[in-house]
């Protein structure tokens, strides 16, 4: 796991190879990221002469960056697919994010990659009381969806993570995670070993689509292929600056923690990622007692250390049981984030294809774009036309980056009240079950004590059998003084 520390920016063979020459190829892929080597290894695969261009180095990026997370799904909310496009299409796409996740599974094994630590269990809680929401999501997920999932209550969710800010969870079992930037220095050695070339430190400054032979100019060299896919996200720049306006840049940091030793392991003990559904909080534990957690996003980028004393106070405020922790390294990276949610996957213009806008789930969503323009490409694969419905959607430039910042602190600022509403009324129904309880505590011994002794029926009080006779006189009783006779009334006489 301290290889996703490193960020040295080393190639990755030791060495950056920048190209200085011209060349031919079938494929060019601009960017070197998730989405563009999946292409590369692809494509190589299946006998392509493929040129990956990297303006920096391999996983400088949001892809080198991960906390290695892979689900199927979309930024776009199953409810609100299915409301845009249908349910038949919907589960088209879906499947499509299940095979990207199996796509990345089936290359993230120790035997291609020694050391990417994949393990399974992805959970994901609400900081609200979502009962029957809950339900509703499952039966969705089971039924329409065909996606093993569990539903998890309350007092489940905190068996495994000793907190009162989760309430209910949705564990997805067949979910993983991996070491991020081991994946993606992988995803590269096995494009290389297939056939592929990859130039880093080449950046794009120019792009010609027109004609069957498209050419690419970079500052030392030309490339001429009758494909190019753009893969470079918001990181496109010069060449395909429109396309990149449609992106809404966003930048999340993420630290890891010193270790933590046993503290941890008693606060926190499942083993995969937690995912809080309103996307403030994404953590898990790496190397046994370390804690990896992300920041919550912003659209400005900013240095990353500025982040560790953030991460670090919303640690002690999820799980204030350990104490103020020290996080010991901090990274971040860009993504991009489309108007509606959904990724730019498909064909700009004959031979000009875009893989980018994948937002928080770019493992399984960038594997899944890498094979669909690489099988529409060499096997004529139509199915990226299933995304045709979400069009580029300019994102605002400066003032959409500023609307969007602002909708991210509203929305963890309503995120955050709903929390404490929702712990609120959590102690108002705890209060009034500890009264209830009491009270029939109250209730059952009350019901227990000897009853009352009872005359038999039919039997009167001496009083009563004998009214002329007087009651006795209690005992130790002084008797009661009598009154001093006051002077009989005219016409009375004394007795």
């Amino acid at each position: 796991m301290n290889d996703i520390l490193s960020g040295d920016g080393d190639g990755i063979d030791g060495s950056r190879a920048r190209l200085t020459f011209d060349v031919d190829a079938d494929i060019c892929v601009v960017g070197g990221g998730l989405a563009g080597l999946t292409v590369a290894l692809e494509a190589a695969r299946l006998g392509a002469s493929v040129v990956v261009l990297e303006g920096r180095h391999i996983g400088w990026g949001a892809s080198g960056g991960l906390l290695g997370t892979v689900m199927p799904g979309y930024n776009l909310a199953l409810k609100d697919l299915v409301a845009r496009i249908g349910l038949e299409d919907a589960r088209e796409l879906w499947d499509l994010s299940k095979e990207g996740a199996e796509y990345v599974r089936a290359q993230a094994t120790e035997e291609l990659m020694p050391g990417i630590s994949a393990s399974d269990g992805v959970l994901e809680v609400s900081n609200v009381d979502v009962g029957d929401r809950l339900i509703s999501e499952l039966q969705m997920l089971n039924e329409d969806f065909a996606t093993e999932v569990e539903g998890w209550q309350v007092d489940q969710v905190r068996a495994q993570l000793k907190t009162g800010r989760y309430f209910h969870g949705v564990y997805f079992p067949k979910a993983f995670q991996i070491d991020g930037r081991k994946y993606i220095h992988g995803l590269a050695a096995l494009a290389k070993r297939a056939g592929a070339r990859i130039f880093e430190d080449t950046p794009v400054v120019g792009i010609d689509a027109s004609g069957i032979r498209k050419r690419i100019v970079t500052p030392s060299a030309r490339l001429r292929a009758s494909h190019i896919v753009l893969a470079g996200n918001v990181h496109l720049g010069a060449p395909s600056r429109r396309l990149s306006e449609t992106l809404l840049p966003v930048w999340r940091y993420a630290g890891i923690t010193e270790p933590l030793g046993e503290r941890v392991k008693e606060a926190i003990a499942f083993k995969g990622s937690v995912i809080d559904t309103d996307g403030v909080d994404q953590f898990r534990l790496v190397d046994g007692d370390r804690l990896m957690w992300a920041s919550p996003e912003t659209t400005w980028d900013a240095r990353p250390q500025r982040f560790a004393s953030a991460i670090s106070r919303r640690i002690q405020t999820i799980f204030p049981q350990l104490g103020r922790v020290h996080v010991s390294d901090v990274w971040g990276g860009a993504i991009g984030q489309t108007v509606h949610g959904m990724p730019q996957i498909g064909q700009l213009r004959k031979g000009l294809w875009v893989a980018s806008g994948f937002g928080r789930q770019g493992m399984s969503a960038s594997a899944m774009a890498g094979q669909l323009i690489t099988r529409s490409i060499l096997w004529g694969d139509e199915r990226w036309r299933l995304f045709s419905p979400f069009e580029l959607v300019w994102a605002g430039g400066a003032t959409g980056r500023v609307a969007g910042h602002l909708i991210g602190l509203w929305s963890r600022g309503s995120s955050a009240a709903a929390g404490a509403l929702a712990r609120y009324r959590e102690r108002l129904r705890e209060q009034e079950r500890i009264r209830e309880a009491k009270l029939a505590e109250a209730n059952r011994l009350a019901g227990t004590r000897p009853p009352r002794p009872r005359k038999p029926p039919g039997q009167s009080t001496p009083s009563q059998s004998n009214p002329g006779q007087a009651s006795p006189r209690p005992r130790n009783r002084p008797p009661a003084e009598r009154p001093e006779s006051v002077g009989a009334g005219p016409g009375e006489e004394g007795s």
